[in-house]
């Protein structure tokens, strides 16, 4: 007799229902609709960051007149020397920073300092970068290409209006 033959029958497992859940699915089947409901209301009553208009404020006459005087100085265009054009750029800016910030003796700043105070008035103007605003006019025969002229031109401008 062949001993295989003793052996009992294999067992099959019984079939897995999906119904009931396991304990942990119940939890489960708790949770999402809570987290459902927390995410809309904190969504719905806290309040949403709200873009701000950025629309620019009309100028005071002050600022006109200097938009003005910067329309009417002559720019150094094709090679002509850029000395006198920087110093009327300086002067305005003073004359600008004078009154409206006077107790903050900006009229003795000069160099990398005079570049600061403007840069920490109006950043967006970026004059940290145009030192050739202090330096070119203490420079004989100091030359600007056209580029740069427009770009100094265009921060004086933004600085203008912009500055607070």
């Amino acid at each position: 007799m062949n001993e295989l033959e003793h052996l009992q029958p294999l067992i099959t497992p019984p079939a897995i229902g999906l119904w009931p859940p396991a304990p942990g699915w119940w939890l489960l089947l708790l949770l999402i609709p809570a987290l459902a409901w927390g995410l809309w209301w904190l969504r719905r009553y806290l309040p949403a960051k709200r873009q701000l208009a950025t629309t620019e404020q009309p100028l005071d006459p002050v600022r006109l007149a200097a938009l003005e005087e910067l329309a009417r100085f002559n720019k150094p265009y094709d090679g002509a020397p850029a000395g006198a054009w920087l110093q009327q750029l300086n002067g305005l800016l003073k004359r600008l920073c004078r009154s409206h910030y006077p107790y903050s003796q900006s009229h003795t700043l000069n160099g990398r300092k005079w570049l600061a105070f403007l840069d920490n008035r109006c950043p967006a103007a970026g004059l940290t970068r145009w030192m050739v605003l202090v330096e070119g006019a203490y420079k004989p025969e100091c030359k600007l290409d056209d580029k740069a002229i427009a770009g100094l031109n265009q921060a004086v401008e933004i600085w203008i209006r912009k500055h607070v």
